[in-house]
């Protein structure tokens, strides 16, 4: 890995991948493909050290990391919520008030962009066996040339209240959704003979 960190000419993007690196394991190419959304959303949204932001990525992997270490947004403070579309994109934006419209970005790692590198494209495509090292040290020649972005105007939702309620099968709390009554274990259990 000390050979990839080597390549990146941007020390900021250097430290960056050093804290990313040990949380998902390695430097994966989808974890430095995190790092340079966010980054292209940070310049995008003017966004500051300390701003809140909300993520959503559209696949479970690895993109997903760095914006935990880099951003704190977690699953747990509800910061990145996670669309598993298959797809490497992700849409950042500033937290805002409850039916305030904010500025947010969708990035997207762009096949007609990724064309121009054959060997990378071979990656995201899975036509050929393209080892992490080679893919991430590709993405950093490449830069921002590889990725496409648009940007939106979406609405906060109102944050839901949290109805808390005792399962009438199993006598174990949990948050209602609707009007139920029985949790959604115990209702997807109902069916089936026990």
């Amino acid at each position: 890995m000390e050979d990839i960190l080597q390549k990146i000419p941007d020390p900021q993007v250097r430290s960056q991948a050093e804290k990313v690196a040990p949380f998902h394991g390695y430097l994966s190419t989808g974890a430095f493909i995190g790092i340079q959304m966010l980054n292209i959303a940070k310049r995008i949204l003017d966004i500051k050290e300390g701003d809140r932001l909300f993520i959503t990525c559209e696949t479970y992997n690895c993109l997903p990391d760095p914006f935990q270490v880099l951003a704190g947004c977690t699953i747990g403070n509800k910061g990145l919520k996670i669309l598993d579309h298959g797809k490497m994109a992700a849409t950042v934006t500033k937290r805002g008030p409850a039916r305030s419209k904010v500025k947010a970005v969708r990035v997207v790692l762009d096949p007609s962009k990724t064309q121009n590198y054959p060997r990378l494209h071979a990656w995201y495509m899975k036509t050929a066996k393209v080892p992490h090292p080679e893919a991430v040290s590709l993405l950093i020649e490449t830069g921002e040339s590889v990725y496409s972005y648009e940007v939106l105007e979406l609405e906060v939702p109102e944050k839901p209240r949290k109805q808390i309620e005792i399962c009438q099968r199993c006598g174990e709390s949990f948050v209602q959704k609707e009007d139920e009554r029985i949790c959604q274990p115990c209702s997807a259990c109902s069916g089936r003979s026990q």
